[in-house]
C-alpha cells in the first residue's frame, strides 16, 4: 500500500530536524517538509491554505476556532515555545522603571493578535496590573485576521516603512513587545534597554509560581486532508514526539555537542531542574496551565468569540499524552 504524500511546512528546528532529513518517518506517510519562517509560513497557510499540514500561530487559531472558521485541526505539537519577560523593552528617557509605569504609555508591538503579544499583555494585566486599555498601542504591520477589537482597545498603526526599534529609540513609542530583540538594542544604543534586566531569574520564578511556559505555535492539518485520512494526526503527533526526542539524544551527547554553546550541560541541567526531563513538552495535561492562560487571555483581550475550551482545539485522538518511552529513538 503507497503512503500518503503530504507537505508539512514548519521552522528548521532542531526539535524537527529528524522529520527534515528523514530519520524519522511518520507512519503512513510520506513527508514533504518545507523549512521557512513561520511569518511567511502563517501568511501563506491563513491566506491561501496552502500546506497539507504546517506550524501555526497558536492565538490566530485559537481565534478562527472560536469563530468556527477553522480550515484546519490542530495537533498538541508545539515547535515554538519562548518565555517572554527578556521580549519587553523600553526607551531609557521616559521614567520607565517598573512594570506599571507602562500605564499611560505608547507602547509598540508587532501584530496585536499575535501569540507573544497576547501572552505578553496577560503577563502585565494579571502580574502587574496593567491592562490592554491602559496603554495606546501601534502595530508594525497589517493584522493576519482583521479582527475588530474591543472599543476600549487604542491601536493605531505604525508609519509605513518605519520600524519600531527605530520608533523606541527615538521616543516617538514608549515600550516595545515583541518576538526578538529590535536592532537598536543590537546596536548598542543607550536609548534602549530591556524592562526586565534580570529576566532569566524573573521568568525561572513565573515559571515555578505559574507553571507557564509560553506556547507560541502548534502543528495543524488541513480539514480536508483530516477529514479523508483522520488517522494523520496521530501519525504526525507521534512522530513529531519522536523527533523531538532524537533531538533530546542528540544534545546529550556531551562528547560532541551538537550546539555551539561553551556551557550546554549546565543549562541543560538546570532546565531539566526546573521543567523536568521532558523539558520541551508536548502534549496536553503538562501544558494544559499554559494552555488555558492564552484560552483566558485571548478572551479577555476581545480575540475569541467565546471561552473556548481546550479540548476544542486538537484532534480527539491526540488528547492522550505520548510517554518519553513511546518516542525514544534510542
Amino acid at each position: 500500500m503507497s503512503k500518503l504524500r503530504l507537505t508539512f511546512a514548519c521552522g528548521p528546528y532542531d526539535r524537527t530536524l529528524a522529520l527534515r532529513d528523514g530519520s524519522i518517518e511518520p507512519e503512513g506517510i510520506e513527508l514533504n517538509y518545507i523549512a521557512s519562517q513561520p511569518p511567511d509560513i502563517f501568511w501563506r497557510m491563513l491566506q491561501f491554505n496552502e500546506f497539507e499540514v504546517s506550524e501555526m500561530s497558536l492565538s490566530n487559531y485559537v481565534t478562527l476556532v472560536s469563530a468556527d472558521k477553522a480550515p484546519f485541526i490542530a495537533i498538541p505539537a508545539f515547535p515554538s515555545r519562548v518565555f517572554r519577560h527578556g521580549y519587553f523593552f523600553i526607551n531609557t528617557e521616559k521614567g520607565i522603571k517598573t512594570p506599571a509605569d507602562l500605564k499611560g504609555k505608547r507602547g509598540g508591538v508587532p501584530e496585536y493578535t499575535m501569540t507573544a503579544a497576547v501572552y505578553m499583555r496577560g503577563l502585565l494585566q494579571h502580574e502587574y496590573g496593567v491592562k490592554p486599555s491602559d496603554v495606546e498601542w501601534v502595530q508594525g504591520r497589517a493584522d493576519r485576521l482583521g479582527r475588530k477589537l474591543p472599543p476600549d482597545i487604542r491601536l493605531i498603526q505604525a508609519p509605513a516603512g518605519s520600524e519600531l526599534g527605530d520608533l523606541l529609540e527615538r521616543g516617538e513609542i514608549d515600550f516595545m513587545m515583541t518576538a526578538n530583540n529590535p536592532l537598536a538594542f543590537r546596536r548598542g544604543s543607550p536609548k534602549v534597554r530591556r524592562l526586565f534586566p534580570n529576566y532569566p531569574e524573573v521568568e525561572k520564578d513565573y515559571y515555578r509560581r505559574t507553571k507557564i511556559y509560553p506556547i507560541m505555535h502548534t502543528v495543524v492539518i488541513r480539514n480536508d486532508v483530516y477529514e479523508r485520512n483522520p488517522w494523520v494526526a496521530l501519525s504526525m503527533y507521534k512522530a513529531l514526539c519522536r523527533a523531538k526526542d532524537y533531538a533530546y539524544h542528540l544534545l546529550a551527547d556531551m562528547g560532541s555537542p551538537k550546539v555551539s554553546s561553551a556551557w550546554l550541560q549546565p543549562l541543560l541541567e538546570e532546565e531539566r531542574s526546573i521543567l523536568g526531563p521532558d523539558w520541551f513538552a508536548y502534549g496536553i495535561e503538562t501544558n494544559r496551565p499554559s494552555i488555558e492562560a492564552l484560552l483566558q487571555y485571548t478572551h479577555e483581550h476581545g480575540l475569541t468569540d467565546r471561552r473556548l475550551k481546550l479540548e476544542e482545539l486538537f484532534a480527539p485522538s491526540t488528547l492522550r499524552d505520548i510517554p518519553l518511552s513511546e518516542g525514544q529513538h534510542v
